[in-house]
């Protein structure tokens, strides 16, 4: 016995917003990009056609926003051509023809208007299509039928519609997505999704109301749980009563102590299987606007997939919202670092390069992870493999996917599932308090899951990073460095108890050193003087070469070494701003204010002999203990990892009581 799923429809822009048009609706044409295999080897070759695929192939058409006539109608002006060949409305054939029990599908197409033609075409993995079939529209409106098979989706492509409007224009009034699935899989799941915030009240609350007023997410809804972890509660906001409005009952805020996004996710990930009512846990940040019909498109795949998957959304540019963070992250293994997988592209933006005219796009995409931004959990993982790792923030959601994948159940990113959020880059994690999490998380990560004795690069790149940020005069950083080392050395039963408490003995270490002294105002900090101008007067906004990098990196840490220019102590000798204050630039200096990347402030970077010899001796140290000691401590990590994460242990860090005695 089967029974008809719809997995996916046609949509527009709730709110009518031009700017995210070309991710629904595409007017312009395909152009695709040359084939990899043809471009070869060469390296110089590769560099230009990697620059030719960022090259914008728009011609800057443009959709009014009056053709939208609701959430699923468009109408299309006569004869214009226009392509659902895009992010949220081209069918991902490849994802589900890999990881679901769909075999064949069907699209089902409305349209009102005479002489109108519907085309269907499919993609293939190497990105070029072909014209599947075609409709015409006889009287005044159709309803065309086109039953389509996922045979030939193995490595990747994708399906979709082009319109052609006849010579009174067309509305197409809807398009599904539906297959016969068996009746085992009829119903479809529901999701509490758990968001952690901190001092975002009005943000949060929108994001509350948005998810609460659609109406078609509302049946996929269990609880939507708010862990409040911050001194300006979401409750105090402005927008909160119509969140209260909205979701009525489902509404769960959560007050407890600052624990991070961890500490607030594994919240959620535990209160979603006390209550045991909801098929999965859906995680997401309290800072995005979300495209509610990216719900239901998870929630959807999680039911009839082969196996319990972790479903994940990807994350758009909430300041430009046609681009594409990233498209499917990794770790990589020998390194032991996030990156967006090799074959594909970071920052890619739709509204320059549709999907269509980018070759990359179609071949299917295999992840080792999702951000937890947006990432459906089922409730059968977390009670197979446990909770968040308890390490207040970074590496959480790339440790999580990486345990699940060892445990046999996969994550995909799944295209058509999204959020807008602040990019990565407008942030200063690299140097900031961050960077204690972002160190010892990833080691710790790495003695958890790395498939090398030793952790592959992992420590030798530790030990490179930590001289550059020596060189840099980035005291703060390469002592938070060495701290969180030193943290990963006490073992992992150490970490629930530093939870709540961590990030105050972070901040108030950090204050000791002028580089982690952020200054509002530039006029508090003394002017630019030198006793000498810039050897022939060179800019720091030139990149250096490769052997210029070569050589610079070989001196800089010998350079650490030799006394203070006087003038130095008293002012800077230069000013760099964010964009320009690359290690390369600041080794040249002995004292410089920099700007941080948010824009907000700048601090005073100022050399210190002494202070560089104390760490690189301590740096030298630390990181043979970790050489020489690796495989035991990972063996350590291993052996507890099962405790720390299971809900019991995080019931204890809570403060509340064990299920059993409820």
């Amino acid at each position: 016995m089967t029974v008809t799923r719809l997995l996916q429809r046609q949509i527009l822009p709730i709110d009518r917003d031009t700017d995210v048009f070309p991710l629904y609706v595409d007017l312009e044409e395909a152009v695709l990009d040359a084939d990899r295999h043809d471009v070869g080897g060469n390296r110089a070759a590769k560099d230009l056609n990697n620059a030719a695929i960022r090259q914008s192939t728009s011609t800057g058409r443009k959709l009014h926003p009056d053709q939208i006539e609701s959430r699923t109608a468009l109408r299309v002006e006569p004869t214009q051509v226009l392509s659902f060949g895009t992010y949220f409305n081209a069918f991902p054939a490849a994802y589900w023809r890999r990881h679901t029990v769909v075999t064949d599908v069907t699209l089902t197409v409305k349209v009102s208007g005479r002489d109108s033609t519907v085309i269907v075409h499919k993609s293939m993995a190497k990105g070029h299509s072909q014209r599947v079939d075609t409709a015409t529209v006889e009287g005044d409106s159709g309803t065309f039928t086109f039953d389509l098979t996922l045979k030939p989706f193995v490595d990747g492509g994708w399906y979709w519609y082009d319109v052609v409007a006849g010579d009174d224009g067309c509305t197409v009034d809807s398009a599904e997505w539906t297959a016969e699935v068996p009746d085992d899989r009829a119903d479809h799941g529901t999701a509490d999704i758990c968001i952690t915030t901190m001092n975002r009240p009005d943000f949060c609350a929108k994001l509350l109301t948005q998810i609460g007023d659609d109406p078609a997410l509302a049946p996929y809804l269990d609880t939507v749980m708010v862990m409040e972890q911050g001194t300006q509660p979401v409750t105090e906001s402005e927008f909160f009563v119509d969140a209260e409005k909205a979701l009525g009952e489902r509404l769960r805020v959560i007050v407890q102590g600052n624990l991070g996004g961890s500490g607030g996710y594994a919240r959620g990930q535990l209160e979603s299987l006390r209550k045991g009512t909801a098929t999965y846990a859906l995680m997401m940040d309290d800072d995005v606007v979300c495209e509610p019909e990216g719900v239901i498109r998870a929630v959807t795949f999680g039911d009839l997939a082969k196996t319990p998957t972790i479903v994940g959304g990807h994350m758009f540019n909430i300041y430009n919202r046609t681009q594409l963070h990233s498209f499917g992250e990794i770790v990589q293994p020998w390194r032991f670092w996030w990156q967006t997988r090799l074959d594909g592209y970071a920052q890619w933006d739709f509204g320059a390069r549709n999907l269509r005219s980018a070759r990359w796009l179609h071949k299917r995409a295999d992840v080792d992870f999702n951000g937890w931004f947006m990432c459906l959990i089922p409730r059968v993982v977390l009670e197979e493999i446990g909770l968040s790792l308890p390490i207040f923030i970074k590496w959480d959601d790339s440790e999580f996917g990486l345990r699940a994948k060892d445990a046999g159940f996969p994550t995909v990113s799944f295209p058509g599932a999204a959020v807008w959020h602040v990019p990565w880059s407008d942030k200063n994690d690299g140097v900031d308090w961050q960077s204690y999490f972002h160190h010892r998380n990833r080691i710790i990560a790495a003695l958890l899951h790395s498939p090398y004795e030793r952790g592959g690069r992992m420590v030798r790149e530790s030990f490179n990073h930590q001289v550059k940020h020596l060189a840099s005069l980035q005291y703060s950083t390469a002592e938070l460095r060495h701290l969180a080392m030193e943290d990963v050395l006490a073992g992992p039963h150490a970490l629930h108890g530093e939870l709540a408490t961590k990030l105050g003995d972070v901040n108030a270490f950090r204050k000791q050193f002028s580089d982690a002294q952020l200054h509002a105002d530039r006029d508090a900090l003394p002017p630019v003087r030198r006793k000498k101008p810039p050897k022939k007067g060179k800019s720091d906004m030139d990149i250096p070469g490769r052997l210029s990098t070569l050589i610079t990196a070989g001196l800089a840490p010998i350079r650490q070494l030799r006394p203070v220019r006087e003038m130095s102590k008293d002012f800077p000798e230069t000013e760099l701003t964010a964009m320009d204050s690359a290690w390369y630039n600041l080794v040249k200096y002995d004292s410089a204010v920099v700007s941080m990347n948010d824009g907000t402030s700048v601090a005073l970077y100022k050399r210190d002999p002494e202070k560089y010899r104390d760490l690189l001796k301590r740096t030298i140290a630390i990181h043979r203990r970790f050489h020489n000691e690796w495989p035991q401590l990972a063996a350590q990590y291993r052996d507890a990892l099962k405790e720390i994460t299971s809900p019991e242990t995080w019931e204890q860090t809570f403060g509340i009581a064990p299920e059993d005695d409820r």
